[in-house]
């Protein structure tokens, strides 16, 4: 994992740093937020750490700036100020959460870890998102069928589904098919009297 830290104080830059390096993650350090704009653009970086005041550029302007090319990179603000309408500028402006200063170890890497965390799982949902979007899956549509085939015990056919849920048998061969491509969904062949074998579909359970 690798961290931005922007903060004008030396002193905390260097614990940031070591606490950064206890924790088995990288660092990279800036002293204004003109040079850690600078190194968010050269770098890639999984969480930022900004201090509110700083010269040339402070926090608020360097959230502000980030946000314009990365809306979802977690960015923890540094500060000393507890007014409600500070926090409420940054959370405006982009920031994901807080840490009053003075900073304490266990603190920050449980913040750090939960915030990369959640930006993880946001990204892997908008991934998921975008494979949806390309195979032409709504995922309400998705759960109506998933939510039919878990309420049923026998295996039932594309035909059943469509004519129960009340959508074109196009449509639910579409959503059965990526279900099965999933593993969510088995196939069943049911040997018939008369004709061709018939293909049958059941929610999968171990």
């Amino acid at each position: 994992m690798n961290i931005l830290i922007i903060d004008d104080d030396s002193s905390l830059r260097y614990m940031l740093s070591e606490i950064c390096n206890h924790a088995g993650w990288d660092s990279k350090t800036a002293e204004n937020g003109k040079q850690g704009v600078e190194l968010f653009r050269k770098a890639s970086f999984d969480l930022i750490l900004v201090d509110y005041h700083m010269p040339e550029m402070d926090g608020l302007q360097t959230v502000k700036e980030i946000r314009k090319t990365h809306s979802s990179i977690p960015i923890l603000v540094l500060t000393v100020d507890e007014r409600q309408e500070i926090a409420d500028q940054f959370l405006k402006e982009g920031a994901t959460d807080f840490a009053l200063k003075p900073v304490k170890a266990p603190d920050m890497i449980s913040r750090i870890q939960l915030h990369v965390q959640l930006s993880n799982i946001k990204e892997s949902q908008n991934q998921n998102d975008n494979v949806y979007s390309t195979k032409g899956i709504s995922k309400g549509t998705l759960s109506y069928v998933e939510d039919y085939l878990k309420e049923q015990t026998d295996p039932t056919s594309v035909d059943e589904i469509s004519k129960k849920v009340d959508l074109a048998y196009p449509t639910v061969y579409r959503y059965v098919m990526h279900l099965l491509e999933e593993g969510k969904v088995k196939q069943v062949v049911s040997h018939q009297k008369i004709g061709r074998p018939k293909k049958l579909y059941q929610w999968y359970t171990l």
